[in-house]
């Protein structure tokens, strides 16, 4: 029986020099590879830098630790931050680990993500509109949101924009990749993402500030704030010139996290990086394809709209109201035939038992995200697919559906 996975890494002659040139530089925390990296990412994103991290939560809590930081921001903790029900519970948990509280508005049904109308209307009909301080958007399965329209909300609400761009490397949004219409954007190099290294986040950024403050906070707050350390050369800017001898590698002024990456990931990423535009595009012709043979199950299926400036994480399926089968009995049928599904991660204050505290509060408030997080599943859609294994996939569908 074929199997088809979610997602796939293949480990090319390429893949290995690059593990082999790490272990033959001799060092495996954050240097040139890192470095590399960065400047390659922020140059595809279209941003002025990029800061690897250790995965992308890790980005989004060190890049809204910044903000906290920030003195153009100066965002404070305990305050709101308004974002998607519909997401990986990583993006929640970043927020609530930081010390925000999430607040949940509904979503597009077809792209998954938080309309600039349900943000509106929240913020219009809230007493203290003042409480929240930043707006986080999701461009959940590669569909990049409204940004031009959440900025402009933003703008007159006093918010600070954030994207978790964690699934939507390359993605364009009106000639902008997403991860650059924001403070700062966060990615995932997570093994089934589209851009894959393993285990890797990286926040991008315009802003010299947001950069410098989330390369302390990724290094427990040190003093030491150089994108790559410069001792090795024989000296260091921030060396200690007095007798209190406060050695900026161990004297730290803000609280921070141990979320530094290595030189094996970022080298990974690198390769990768080479092969960005054709992974872009063998994932859209992979969508394309399939929606074409499965566009018969229409009345059962909503099958994921297809946009040429997406850059899909996976192939997302939604079963109508009117389905004659349950998502349970169509995830389990597929899987006994080979081809591996996941579930689309549930509406996180009604669904996941993490967050039980706050479903009384959204209760019926979210129709959309309900709906969707429990008849929505995906199946792979990845650059490593070839024709067999998409005939095969709809073989599948067809043997269930009839």
């Amino acid at each position: 029986m074929r199997k088809i996975a979610v997602g796939d890494f293949r480990i090319s002659e390429e893949e290995k020099r690059a593990i082999f040139e790490v272990l033959d530089q001799g060092r495996l925390s954050e240097g040139r590879k890192v470095a590399q990296f960065e400047q390659i990412f922020a140059e595809y994103i279209g941003t002025r830098y990029a800061v690897a991290l250790s995965s992308g939560t890790a980005a989004i809590m060190a890049g809204l630790s910044a903000l906290v930081h920030h003195d153009k921001y100066r965002v404070s903790r305990g305050s709101k931050i308004i974002t998607t029900p519909l997401t990986y519970i990583a993006t929640v948990n970043a927020i609530v680990q930081t010390g925000f509280e999430p607040v949940f508005v509904d979503i597009d049904p077809e792209t998954f993500h938080i309309t600039p109308e349900a943000v509106e209307e929240l913020l219009k009909n809230t007493p203290n509109p003042d409480h929240f301080s930043v707006l986080l958007p999701v461009h959940l399965m590669g569909y990049p949101c409204a940004m031009d329209r959440l900025n402009k909300i933003a703008e007159r609400y006093n918010l600070v924009v954030v994207e978790d761009s964690a699934q939507a490397h390359g993605s364009i949004y009106q000639g902008k990749r997403t991860g650059s219409w924001s403070s700062f954007g966060a990615f995932s190099f997570y093994i089934a993402h589209n851009i894959q290294a393993g285990e890797m986040g990286a926040i991008t950024t315009d802003d010299p500030e947001i950069r410098r403050l989330v390369m302390k906070i990724k290094a427990n707050g040190r003093l030491c704030d150089c994108p790559v350390c410069t001792r090795s050369k024989g000296y260091c800017p921030k060396e200690p010139t007095d007798e209190e001898d406060h050695d900026p590698r161990f004297t730290h002024d803000i609280i921070g996290y141990n979320f530094k990456t290595m030189e094996f990931q970022a080298a990974l990423g690198i390769t990768q990086m080479k092969k960005a535009d054709w992974i872009f595009k063998r994932r859209q012709e992979n969508v394309r394809y399939l929606n074409e043979r499965l566009k018969k199950y229409e009345e059962v299926l909503r099958l994921p709209l297809f946009d040429e400036r997406v850059s899909y994480l996976a192939y997302p399926i939604v079963l109508k109201q009117e389905a004659p089968i349950t998502r349970y009995q169509l995830r389990h049928e597929l899987e006994q035939l080979g081809v591996e599904t996941r579930p689309l991660f549930g509406s996180i204050p009604t669904q996941q038992p993490a967050y039980s505290f706050l479903k009384e509060e959204y209760q019926g408030k979210l129709p959309n995200a309900d709906f969707v997080g429990k008849n929505g599943f995906y199946i792979g859609c990845h650059q490593y697919l070839n024709q067999e294994d998409l005939d095969y996939i709809v073989e599948a569908f067809e043997k269930i559906l009839g």
